[in-house]
């Protein structure tokens, strides 16, 4: 059986002038985590928020009592530099720090303002995020064979290891675009070979796709405007996490 499904509805899609409230509200409806779209207009084309908004909105959510816990705050990060960022979001409230792999071969600095000829790669950005306290995931844009993480999940150092993998089903950078099934071998070949990790799909998600990503054996559904754009959010929630429940417990 999979890990437990764990419903994580995309802040990108909620009503920014009213942002905490919207995020109590789509936990009150069933969420277990929220997903926080960080984008920085160089590594993706768009820009949302930082780290001084992350700080507004989790005093609004309770944090987490256990790893994974309900009122995770999964940042998803979609910048060109992600070390520089990790202790601003940390103070800011960050649970989970997911960076994209292809950007992990950047700056070396610990601060934004930081500046070195060192370079980052994946398996020291991981041991980075844990050491300032932090769940570290790792990011895979479309373009990205699901291989290269190998040498991360099969690490002998624990701390070296990913908590969660994110298969992106989409480009990264906009929300509401069209799901990519194409994807979803990634998940299959990783729910063979990893049958405990948390595997996140995030793009295009909904009731309409969410069979798809469960069958592949993805446990953690990232969901934008299926579940901020519905009538009934709540509704959505338990659709996308009774597919997970069902397929879950047939691998």
């Amino acid at each position: 059986m999979a890990p437990k499904a764990i419903i994580a509805p995309s802040i990108l899609s909620a009503d920014f002038a009213q942002l905490g409230a919207d995020c109590v509200r789509t936990m009150d409806q069933g969420a277990d985590w929220l997903h926080v779209d960080i984008m920085d207009g160089h590594f993706v084309p768009n820009i949302t928020f930082g780290a001084p908004v992350v700080a507004k909105i989790r005093k609004h959510v309770d944090r987490p009592t256990e790893n994974h816990g309900r009122g995770t705050f999964d940042c998803h990060m979609m910048i060109a530099e992600p070390k520089k960022w990790v202790k601003e979001f940390q103070k800011a409230g960050c649970d989970l720090y997911c960076f994209h792999y292809e950007a992990a071969f950047s700056s070396a600095a610990e601060s934004p303002e930081g500046k070195t000829d060192a370079k980052t790669n994946p398996k020291d950005l991981v041991r980075y995020i844990h050491e300032c306290g932090l769940l570290a995931g790792v990011a895979l844009k479309p373009a990205t064979g699901v291989e290269v993480l190998t040498e991360l999940l099969e690490s002998p150092d624990a701390k070296e290891r990913p908590d969660m993998v994110l298969i992106m089903t989409v480009e990264p950078g906009f929300g509401g675009q069209k799901f990519m099934a194409s994807e979803l071998p990634k998940v299959t070949a990783l729910r063979k070979k990893y049958p405990d990790l948390n595997i996140e799909v995030d793009g295009g998600l909904g009731p309409g796709t969410i069979d798809q990503a469960a069958d592949a054996g993805a446990n953690v559904i990232v969901a934008g405007s299926a579940v901020f754009g519905a009538r009934d959010p709540a509704e959505v929630i338990s659709v996308l996490r009774s597919s997970v429940d069902r397929a879950s417990a047939q691998l």
